[in-house]
């Protein structure tokens, strides 16, 4: 079972105080912090982390435990948090992701950006990537490769975005994630990292103290939980 973080890096939470922070490995870091993190998960954490495959089985068997109330429930919880965040408030564009195998809900920031008079992205596979693209309304989206729900306007450019939120199976405090193995996301969000862009969207289970990371994995600048917002790049 993914371990949780008690205090060992400050956290700030939605209507609540950051948790106090003795020995962050942030501290001492860059923006993307990767050398001193992977120093820190191989000295200090080795004994602890899960197997990448392990930890993906796991957390989607217990995902798929989730009656639809928590899935509703949990959802609306995050999306609160995430409505309320300066991030969202500031940004005029905002790619978001329709949700599959009892991934967190979407369509509450949705509905409020639309009606805030935001613009929506969607990403759509094409071949080995993704590509986001603009959706004036919901009912646009319509059942694309694997039965995921996808746009089917013009493409616009990642970083078109103010705010990517992206789904995934497992994440870690420093921002790293385990997706479904097929890294759409990786490749097409690589060049977008440290931007202060990134948002995950997971269930607090699925976020983990550390996780074994690969060069190529993307990381997430801000974790949103139904519990807490896990502020990994600080510079944001």
């Amino acid at each position: 079972m993914a371990l949780h973080l008690n205090a060992a890096l400050s956290i700030d939470t939605v209507n609540a105080s950051p948790v106090p922070s003795s020995e962050s490995p942030h501290q001492s870091t860059c923006l993307y912090g990767r050398p001193a993190v992977r120093l820190f998960c191989t000295a200090k954490r080795k004994q602890q982390v899960m197997p990448k495959r392990a930890l993906r089985a796991a957390t989607l068997a217990r995902r798929r435990e989730l009656t639809p109330e928590q899935v509703s429930a949990h959802s609306l919880e995050l999306q609160r948090r995430f409505l309320a965040l300066p991030e969202y408030h500031r940004a005029r564009v905002i790619a978001l992701y329709s949700p599959i195998q009892h991934e967190a809900q979407t369509s509450l920031v949705a509905h409020q950006a639309l009606s805030a008079g935001k613009s929506l992205l969607y990403p759509a596979v094409e071949g080995e990537d993704i590509q986001f693209r603009r959706v004036a309304s919901l009912s646009e989206l319509v059942p694309g490769r694997f039965g995921i729900l996808e746009p089917t306007g013009e493409p616009c450019r990642p970083c078109d975005a103010d705010l990517i939120v992206v789904p995934g199976v497992a994440f870690d405090m420093f921002g790293r994630r385990i997706g479904y193995g097929k890294g759409y996301y990786d490749r097409s969000l690589h060049l977008l990292e440290g931007s202060g862009k990134l948002v995950a969207f997971c269930y607090d289970f699925q976020l983990s103290e550390a996780i074994v990371g690969e060069p190529h994995d993307v990381t997430m600048d801000l974790i949103v939980t139904e519990l807490r917002v896990v502020r990994v790049n600080k510079n944001i």
